[in-house]
């Protein structure tokens, strides 16, 4: 039986189509995807209710494609979000 309390309801407003800002560079999600070999059944986010399916597999294929394997070490530790080491 359908439980509505239990799902979070959002508007998909691309149609299905998958945005290009999406694929411009691996993000946290889209390693963890990656980490999990996109298998579904092992993401924390599939079991989450959520009333949307979820596309990360087919991001993750693009970024392979266009972008080639993930830095971890960057993803998780951007160059931008790093404090400079200031010596005093």
């Amino acid at each position: 039986m359908f439980d509505s309390d239990n799902y979070e309801y959002f508007e998909c407003k691309t149609n299905g189509v998958i945005s290009d800002s999406i694929v411009q560079n691996w993000t946290p999600s889209a390693l963890d995807c990656y980490k999990l070999n996109c298998e579904c059944a092992q993401c924390p986010i599939a079991h989450r209710h959520y009333s949307f399916k979820c596309k990360m597999k087919y991001i993750v294929d693009i970024l392979l494609k266009t972008k080639g394997l993930p830095d971890e070490e960057s993803i998780l530790n951007p160059p931008e979000l790093q404090k400079e080491n200031i010596v005093a």
